[in-house]
């Protein structure tokens, strides 16, 4: 068997995760995506299919921070979103990474 790329890793941890970690009504699934330059957080339903709350550094006034700075707005700004449609708790989906 050959090498595996590590974007073809990280999925194969997604999936994994994934088997085990569902969002409910009571407890929605908080999935965390991130990329080069960017990071999106949502709070999703999976019983529903709905995304209840979501936020990303790609946000017009969130643009020229920094990554660190950027993602700590991207999780204060998903937290107000989340907790004005009614969210008290989550289940921490990684998205495969480490």
């Amino acid at each position: 068997m050959g090498k595996i790329s590590p974007r073809a890793a990280r999925i194969r941890r997604h999936t994994r995760i994934r088997g085990r970690v569902t969002g409910t009504s009571d407890r929605p699934r908080l999935c965390v995506s991130r990329s080069n330059m960017r990071i999106y957080a949502q709070v999703i339903d999976d019983t529903k299919g709905h995304t209840l709350a979501a936020a990303g550094s790609i946000e017009a006034d969130l643009r020229g921070l920094a990554k660190g700075a950027a993602a700590a707005e991207v999780g204060k700004r998903l937290a107000e979103r989340a907790k004005a449609a009614g969210v008290e708790a989550v289940v921490f989906d990684r998205g495969g990474y480490k």
